[in-house]
């Protein structure tokens, strides 16, 4: 990865999806989740205030140095001991079954091979473990989803390899995953084509 990628683009991640507009969605995202998680795309530490009391650790998967360097201060204040674990989310350097949760927000839009990466947290999710996502992807509305397709290829150049048009849904059930929970809806003050997000939580079979 070059300037751009290390550098550049980490910061403009963390204040477009750093909004306080989205705290409210990131604690949906992280309500539930318990015992050992395992979290891609960790970033800029953006979720970690949002962590329950049930969490006994976090195992961070992030890429990027300066975003785990941005996340410092968030760590240092919080209760639950997050380490910084992996750095691809296509090949987590953890055994089976290792974890009773996992989380993902705003980050399978950008995971090049996106299929194995679920696999991946398949893997390593205890069975009956639960997989709880907030992500954007394709849209629910026909004509949202042309302008989604047309402008991919900018969105792709522009912001490190983010899709705008994955069917996530449809994606993590592809994965194996029992889709417990969905809520698909456009965020407030966001252009629907960026803005069409899906939470939720799946189980591990």
């Amino acid at each position: 990865m070059g300037i751009y990628e290390n550098q550049v683009l980490p910061r403009i991640i963390d204040v477009s999806c750093g909004a306080k507009f989205l705290d409210p969605v990131r604690e949906r995202a992280c309500a539930g989740l318990n015992g050992r998680v395992v979290e891609i795309g960790f970033g800029s530490g953006r979720n970690v205030p949002f962590y329950p009391a049930e969490v006994k650790s976090v195992s961070a998967v992030e890429p990027v140095g300066l975003g785990w360097r941005m996340a410092s201060e968030r760590i240092a204040a919080s209760t639950v001991p997050v380490e910084r674990s992996g750095l691809d989310g296509q090949a987590l350097p953890f055994a089976d079954n290792s974890f009773e949760s996992a989380l993902s927000t705003w980050t399978l839009c950008t995971i090049p091979d996106v299929r194995a990466a679920l696999s991946e947290i398949r893997r390593v999710l205890a069975p009956g473990g639960t997989f709880h996502f907030v992500e954007h992807g394709l849209a629910p509305d026909p004509g949202v989803q042309v302008w989604q397709h047309r402008l991919n290829p900018v969105q792709k150049t522009l912001f490190g390899g983010c899709h705008l048009d994955r069917d996530i849904r449809g994606l993590i059930e592809d994965a194996g995953f029992e889709v417990r929970a969905v809520d698909q809806f456009y965020e407030k003050g966001t252009p629907r084509f960026m803005g069409a997000l899906s939470l939720g939580v799946a189980a591990s079979a």
